[in-house]
């Protein structure tokens, strides 16, 4: 007998083959039969007429940080709610694990660390996590058997050091030779536990709690060559990594050793996120020279890029992208009353102006673009009715410059105004340049960074967004590559094993969703996290049902309550993928 039968849908099933009518049915958790509708005869608990629906495999998210929401959200919201049934945490260097026994403090450490990295809520990682691990493994046992998607979480670069070093991470001191060995010893326990590989970053951008420079940062590549050849002694892992190089054009340097990594582990290594901007023509083709020597030296490298353009609110009240340009933290840290002085003299916007515009300032130079900001949520009598008005009108109508007059409009509340920038690479040419992209046989769609950036973006439905514009938008690719694209692609890259298609003995890890109504509507703030803390949410559109597992966890957007998702770990639920 089976568990549930669906009736009647239209099959999708990951391969990329075309769309057929067919039933499916589940028992115990795995696709047990697949056939033509009506074909089936054996009967079942439950079953649902699909009629005029899709039925997908669940979504894999490739690169999340639910690494501490799992905790007080089995669900993963909002990714569940929009068919993402597998995520990959542990991503950038940052876990939650390993922590030294005894030192209580670098669970404090690593609370704030994250907080400032990953935008999460300090008083959500502080009453909404126990924190009662040591072992990474401890720390995947803490999750098991709680949690309404698949997890696999590589292990951060980040925690191996702190663990071994201390306070020394985040110092230029290189590890001893005894120190080293003891980092590559517990990376082994860890994935001998389950992790799914190393993570590490060298982005310029990642600091700690403190302001520091992240302890991966510190590493010189000898360290780094030593945790990925420890990763190739085991089944089914991976490394992914994120070198300063990432956010516009990588140097010589980080190409060679983004190349020795893959090489060094024999495994496939990931990055992210590629942006793809036609006004920046020369961007791609130098970001996808690592692939094309990770081949040549027996090493795979992959670059993950989003299918959407998905929006981050800027602020200059609070730490966001704008403290990234060069010059601009030294501002934008100070006093609320001193940094509205600040931004209010006509020399020092200048100045910041130029470091915007430099090379240096790489990728973020976009973000300095004022005229093209939209003004969201104001709290001052002084701005009433500016919400949704843009930066540049504004000014004209002011006879200020932009910067200027989004300056003084933030004064009046305070620095407390939302502002949203409008993408600058929302063309066409841009659109069939992402196209062509997304063909390359080392790209791959992902990099939502779902469950970090809580209040500045919501990456969580690029899914439903990307089908709803295949679908009834732009219509770049085919429904059916669009689904693989989200589904075995991802599986395939990270070797999970039966999942990413709907195939006969899979585990049942499934869409159904109305492919006329199919989409994510707008992120808004809700204050639903330990602490009243807020974050973004998007609502998902045109989703029936998510079932992972077998087991039906959303219905109409909503929760079930079901927590059947598995902590997958390396090896036991992943494969290696040759990198030859």
């Amino acid at each position: 007998m089976l568990d549930h039968l669906i009736r009647h849908a239209t099959l999708v099933d990951g391969t990329g083959r075309p769309a057929r009518p067919a039933d499916v049915g589940i028992r115990d958790g795995r696709i047990a039969v697949l056939a033509g509708p009506g074909a089936v005869r054996e009967p079942a608990g439950t079953e649902e007429d699909a009629t005029g629906l899709v039925l997908a495999p669940g979504f894999v998210d490739p690169h999340t940080h639910y690494d501490a929401q799992l905790f007080w959200d089995p669900y993963a919201t909002p990714s569940l709610n929009h068919g993402v049934t597998t995520v990959v945490g542990g991503n950038c260097g940052f876990t939650l694990a390993p922590l030294h026994p005894d030192r209580p403090e670098d669970a404090d450490y690593t609370r704030r660390m994250m907080s400032k990295v990953e935008g999460m809520s300090l008083a959500a990682l502080e009453e909404g996590v126990d924190w009662s691990w040591s072992s990474f493994g401890e720390y995947l046992d803490a999750l098991e058997g709680r949690t309404a998607v698949n997890a696999g979480f590589m292990v951060g670069h980040c925690a191996l050091r702190r663990y071994v070093m201390g306070p020394d991470a985040v110092s230029d001191r290189p590890p001893t030779d005894a120190e080293l060995d003891r980092m590559v010893a517990l990376s082994h326990d860890a994935m001998r536990a389950g992790a799914w590989g190393l993570s590490t970053t060298r982005s310029s951008t990642h600091s700690d709690g403190d302001g520091a420079p992240v302890a991966s940062r510190h590493a010189r590549p000898a360290e780094l060559l030593a945790l990925c050849r420890a990763v190739g002694r085991h089944e089914g892992t991976q490394i992914e990594a994120i070198v300063a190089g990432c956010l516009d054009r990588f140097d010589d340097a980080e190409i060679d050793l983004l190349v020795e990594m893959s090489a060094a582990a024999g495994r496939p290594l990931n990055w992210n996120v590629l942006t793809i901007d036609a006004a920046v023509p020369d961007r791609v083709p130098r970001q996808l020279v690592p692939s094309a020597r990770a081949r040549e030296a027996g090493g795979r490298i992959v670059a993950l890029t989003m299918p959407i353009l998905t929006p981050m609110n800027m602020s200059l009240g609070t730490f966001c992208a704008l403290n990234l340009i060069p010059g601009w933290g030294e501002v934008l840290s100070l006093p609320v009353p001193e940094r509205i002085a600040r931004l209010r003299d006509p020399d020092v916007r200048a100045g910041m102006l130029r470091r915007a515009g430099s090379r240096e300032a790489g990728v973020f130079r976009r973000l300095a673009d004022f005229e093209r900001y939209v003004i969201g949520d104001t709290y001052s009598r002084e701005n009433e009715g500016l919400t949704g008005r843009v930066v540049g009108d504004l000014a004209a109508r002011r006879g200020q410059d932009p910067f200027q007059c989004l300056v003084e409009i933030c004064a009046n509340d305070d620095l407390r105004t939302v502002l949203w920038p409008m993408p600058p690479d929302n063309d066409p040419a841009s659109w069939a340049l992402r196209r062509e992209t997304w063909e390359h046989e080392d790209v791959l769609l992902g990099g939502s960074d779902a469950g970090a950036h809580l209040d500045r973006m919501c990456g969580a439905p690029y899914t439903t967004r990307f089908l709803g514009d295949c679908l009834r938008g732009r219509r770049l690719v085919p429904l059916e590559a669009a689904v693989r694209m989200l589904t075995d692609d991802p599986a395939r890259l990270f070797g999970l094993r039966e999942r990413g298609r709907v195939e006969q003995g899979f585990h049942a890890d499934l869409v159904l969703f109305d492919p006329q109504r199919i989409d994510a509507a707008p992120a808004t703030l809700v204050h639903d996290l330990p602490g009243d803390s807020p974050r973004l949410d998007s609502k998902a559109l045109g989703v029936v049902s998510v079932r992972v597992n077998g087991v039906e966890t959303i219905r109409e957007d909503r929760v079930t309550g079901a927590v059947p998702g598995t902590v997958l770990r390396s090896g036991r639920d992943t494969r290696t993928v040759s990198t030859k």
